[in-house]
């Protein structure tokens, strides 16, 4: 099986640090999710509950709202934000509860992502607005967003006269077809900006769709800063000594971008043969040869001598690919591969035990949210994204 890790036992967790959940102080929620009565001591707690619908960072309108989250963060220093980018129906609310670990019990925990129904598919509708976020017991900020590439979200922003009813860039009017893009390319700036991780998920082997989608947040994110730089320096936590100092030289020169996982779902067995997978990898250096991905993680090594030691096992892998399998393989009396289960239950592991790039600074997981707003302004706002805005509509591919 693919994957970064070797064999880790999904029953036993990482370590990592366990602090209670932050108490919201807003709004009642609806006990459908499964808490049961509960003990007499919990009851008032989760009944300041906010909505679950309202949490979402970003909406529908494409504005950022920090003021409903805020509540569940604390002042903790150790944690790691994971988010996820992907088309229609590839799993990812799935791989997001995987990672949060719902349990009913603990107070003031969130119910679990939404997962697509079959009345939702049929309906050609999506379940998850903007970005929907989770914190974790072991203090994993995880962010699933609405599904990119998606035909129910451009329908939804288009008017009957064929333009966007969201303004996605400050102060432009663009077709709905065209806003859509660039929505697609914001996300994805936002969160190579303000993630550790960035789970980039897509549709079986040869949708590389979400491959050319990062090669193109990597040209457009330049000049986004990560969340720590936007802190005044008395919110964040002091480090002294020539660490800092080099730390902190490092970023002068290099600019922060999240680290991608690539994750192929829905593998049928005939895709997941050892030699696939090879290929699979090799086509994942060989495309991202050039891109900061590779340039944060493999330093001055040329990029065939990299595939090579990929080839021949002798060098952790540069970049992380991650393959699932199809559901219903599991039902197969000639499977030869790892079940779609115990691949979830690797790719947790995985996210886990990584070591991700860190921020310039530390910073809270208050302190974090409010610098992430602060980031979606210049998302935005950004001159580079919309001069790539501006070439997109004077090619004629999309109307005025």
């Amino acid at each position: 099986m693919a994957g970064s890790t070797s064999g880790t036992n999904p029953s036993l967790n990482p370590s990592a640090p366990k602090i209670l959940l932050a108490k919201p102080s807003v709004g009642p929620v609806s006990g459908k999710f499964g808490r049961g009565a509960g003990e007499d001591e919990t009851v008032p707690h989760r009944a300041r509950l906010p909505p679950v619908g309202s949490l979402n960072l970003l909406s529908d309108s494409w504005e950022f709202h920090i003021d409903r989250f805020l509540p569940f963060l604390t002042e903790n220093t150790d944690f790691k934000v994971v988010g996820i980018i992907g088309p229609p129906g590839v799993g990812k609310s799935t791989i997001m509860n995987e990672l949060y670990g719902f349990d009913g019990i603990s107070p003031g925990m969130l119910p679990p992502f939404a997962i697509q129904s079959e009345e939702t598919r049929a309906m050609a509708r999506h379940c998850t607005v903007g970005i929907e976020p989770r914190i974790s017991a072991e203090r994993l900020i995880l962010l699933d967003t609405q599904s990119v590439f998606s035909p129910s979200v451009l329908s939804e922003i288009m008017r009957p006269d064929g333009s966007s009813t969201v303004s996605v860039l400050s102060g432009e009017s663009l077709s709905a077809e065209l806003a859509h893009e660039i929505m697609n390319i914001q996300l994805g700036v936002l969160l190579a900006s303000i993630c550790h991780i960035l789970l980039v998920v897509s549709d079986g082997v040869h949708d590389n769709r979400m491959w050319h989608m990062m090669l193109t947040v990597d040209l457009l994110k330049h000049g986004i800063p990560d969340p720590s730089s936007l802190v005044p320096l008395h919110s964040q936590s002091s480090t002294s000594g020539p660490d800092k100092e080099s730390k902190d030289k490092v970023h002068e020169t290099e600019e922060y971008i999240g680290t991608p996982v690539f994750v192929h779902t829905r593998l049928q067995n005939q895709d997941l043969s050892p030699s696939n997978i090879l290929q699979m990898k090799k086509a994942l250096l060989q495309y991202f040869s050039s891109s900061s991905f590779m340039r944060r993680t493999c330093g001055k090594k040329p990029a065939d001598q990299l595939a090579m030691s990929q080839i021949n096992g002798k060098d952790k892998e540069l970049l992380n690919l991650f393959v699932i399998p199809c559901k219903n393989n599991d039902d197969s009396t000639r499977a030869q591969c790892e079940s779609y289960v115990y691949s979830l239950w690797k790719l947790r592991d995985q996210v886990l035990s990584m070591s991700c790039p860190s921020f310039t600074r530390n910073v809270s997981e208050r302190d974090w949210l409010k610098s992430s707003a602060k980031i979606w302004e210049l998302v935005k706002s950004s001159p580079i994204i919309g001069e790539y805005s501006r070439t997109l509509l004077s090619s004629g591919i999309f109307r005025r």
